[in-house]
């Protein structure tokens, strides 16, 4: 997907710029809100509030970097403000399934077993604490290499690599239980 264009950016009316914005970015802001709230409800309500903040801020977008950047990094600070405020250290969700695309595979029973295995997958990368599972999401899901990840997030390229590394530890420890 390209990123946004100069051109895009240069149209006259601002909600076919958004409906733009919300077409080519919307599926993949989701699953990076999902990634840090684990809840799908919760991860469609934080997605609408980033693309208003979008829409509130578009004009502040100054081109240093590119527009899929700039509109991750409010969705990531979006999500770290949510993970720190009230409502998400006192409120209860409730219980939410994981969010998948799943396509069967050539047998029931291999279907089975793929699903088992990406439903312990999911829920293994879920339970990892919020910084490893940020970088694993990252690197692996949305397969950004470790500068991308460290404009991203904003912490050294060092760093990221020490979450990654213990991430893939915790990760390796909690499948072989």
């Amino acid at each position: 997907m390209e990123d946004l264009t100069v051109e895009m950016l240069e149209l006259e009316d601002i909600d076919e710029i958004i409906d733009e914005i919300m077409k080519r970015y919307g599926k993949e802001i989701l699953q990076l809100v999902y990634s840090y709230v684990n809840n799908k409800t919760i991860a469609e309500d934080l997605t609408q509030d980033i693309f208003v903040k979008c829409y509130k801020n578009l004009h502040t977008y100054n081109r240093k970097s590119k527009f899929r950047t700039w509109l991750w990094r409010i969705a990531i600070n979006h999500c770290k403000d949510h993970l720190r405020s009230w409502y998400s250290k006192n409120v209860v969700p409730t219980e939410d399934k994981s969010v998948e695309n799943w396509t069967p595979k050539e047998t029931v029973e291999q279907a089975v077993i793929q699903k088992d295995e990406d439903q312990r997958l999911v829920s293994a990368v879920m339970s990892l604490p919020l910084k490893n599972r940020e970088v694993i999401y990252l690197f692996y899901f949305e397969e950004l290499s470790i500068k991308e990840i460290t404009e991203l997030i904003g912490v050294k390229e060092n760093t990221i690599k020490t979450r990654l590394r213990r991430a893939k530890k915790l990760l390796k420890e909690r499948l072989e239980e």
